[in-house]
Order: C-alpha cells, then structure tokens, then sequence
C-alpha cells in the first residue's frame, strides 16, 4: 500500500470514528457530512471525497459499529468449545462491553432501533440487517448448547436469546440513564438465574 493510499484510508477511518462518536452521543440521524466534518477537522467536500452521502456515511458507522461489536464480545469467545463455554462467554463479554463502553458512549444498536423504529429506508434496512445478524450467531450458540447437553433439549433459543438480548437494553438503561453503578453486578445475578432455568 502506497503511503497516499494508506493516508486516504486512516482519514476515512478517522472520519467514520466521528461518526460513531456522533451517532453514539446524538442518534444516526444527527450524522450530516458538515457534523461529521467539523468533528473530524475536515471540510464538508473532503468527508464526501471519501465516504460519498450522508446516507453511505451513516450506513459506513453502523457497519464499523458492528465490527466493534463482533471483535469485542463474538470472535474471542469463538476460541472457546461449542456449547454452554463459548455462549457463557459471549454473554460476559456483552455485559461488560455494555457497562465499560456502551453505558459510556451509547449503544448505536439499541439506540438507533428506537430511533429508526417507524422511518423506512436503506439505513433502517441495514441496522434491522446487522441486529437480526447478530441475534442469529447467538441462536445458533444457544442452539449449539442444546446439542452439546449442556441445556435442556426443550430449550426454546428463541426465548433465551429474547431474555438476553432483553437483559443487555436492561443494562445499558440501567447504567447509562439511571447511572446504576451496581447494573453490570445486576445483569450478571440475572443471567445466572436465567441459564439455571435452561441447563440440565
């Protein structure tokens, strides 16, 4: 990689990381090129130059959004067995990502659900795409763990990921709104009770 190529692609990334940070403290529909500009110390045509419209730019932070997300609670606990170990793991690592970053800067995921809840389009389609993804992987992880004996063979994955993915929104409105500073201790109690209603 030339250093003009490399030097295009950190200020690309540099312009998505305002975004995220914009997104994140205001909601996806606060992104414009000017706000995103004038956070990262470019023009309004230089942020174009690099990620296109306002619309591929907010689509560019979900994505990156989602990366961040997979790195931080998915791709480590995938060097763990199949079954309840690698789903235990995803889970503490949800909770804590939830407490140590997404309390603090928000969580574009569930933030931008409620915000994109009644406006169709492609930023909606995309958003709904990666959430639906990811509670995908967690099925199958729970899926897994019905197949290894470590949760009972009626388990409904469904449920249980509804019931997780219902614990983490607790969490994060717990810590970010309430400023609970015991909700992480709270939302790790209750995922501990929860997986007792599932094993065997």
């Amino acid at each position: 990689m030339d250093a003009k190529t490399q030097k295009s692609e950190l200020t690309r990334a540099a312009i998505v990381a305002a975004g995220i940070e914009l997104a994140s403290a205001e909601g996806l529909e606060a992104i414009t090129l000017q706000a995103v500009a004038d956070r990262s110390g470019l023009s309004k045509s230089g942020v174009f130059s690099r990620v296109g419209s306002r619309e591929a730019l907010q689509k560019a932070v979900i994505e990156e959004f989602g990366r961040g997300y997979l790195a931080d609670v998915f791709v480590p606990a995938m060097q763990l067995p199949k079954g309840l170990p690698r789903l235990a793991n995803i889970v503490e690592r949800w909770i804590i990502r939830a407490r140590d970053i997404d309390a603090k800067r928000g969580c574009i995921y569930s933030a931008g659900a409620f915000e994109l809840d009644d406006k169709e389009g492609p930023v909606r389609d995309l958003l709904l795409q990666q959430v639906v993804g990811w509670r995908a992987a967690l099925r199958r992880t729970v899926l897994q763990a019905v197949d290894a004996g470590h949760l009972r063979s009626e388990t409904d994955a469904e449920q249980m990921v509804s019931a997780i993915n219902a614990l983490i929104l607790g969490l994060i409105h717990d810590a970010r709104f309430l400023r609970d500073s015991r909700a992480a201790e709270r939302a790790q109690a209750t995922w501990l009770r929860l997986l007792d209603t599932y094993k065997r």
